[in-house]
């Protein structure tokens, strides 16, 4: 694999280990922080793949228009928009006031990056 591929891939094991972190080793999960850790995992995942096959992409959070670079490569791909437009919203407006994640949207959100990264950990060779 290459480095930069590599290094993607541990930012978004970081990503999805703090959302793990914050979701069930705490107390008090704080819900919002996990869901963006989670769209993050997505993301840094979707970018590894690209980086892996030498493919530009946005400096950006859109993650439909990273799986849309995903797809012209592999069509597989396909089986992740649910997951991914369940993830794309928590990008930037669930750090903000007036914002408010239940639970059970940041359990579904950590599942849905589970699948993504999955997916693309198979996709990419890893274990």
């Amino acid at each position: 694999m290459r480095e930069i591929a590599k290094e993607w891939v541990v930012k978004a094991e970081e990503d999805y280990d703090s959302a793990d972190t914050l979701l069930y080793g705490r107390e008090s999960p704080i819900v919002a922080t996990a869901c963006f850790h989670c769209q993050q995992c997505a993301e840094k995942y979707l970018k590894a793949f690209l980086e892996e096959h030498k493919v530009d992409f946005p400096r950006n959070h859109e993650l439909i228009s990273l799986l849309n670079l995903c797809l012209e490569i592999d069509e597989d791909f396909e089986t992740l928009i649910k997951d991914l437009r369940r993830l794309e919203g928590f990008a930037v407006s669930v750090r903000y006031p007036g914002v408010h994640v239940k639970s059970k949207t940041a359990e579904e959100a950590l599942l849905a990056a589970g699948r993504v990264r999955g997916f693309v950990r198979n996709k990419l060779g890893i274990k």
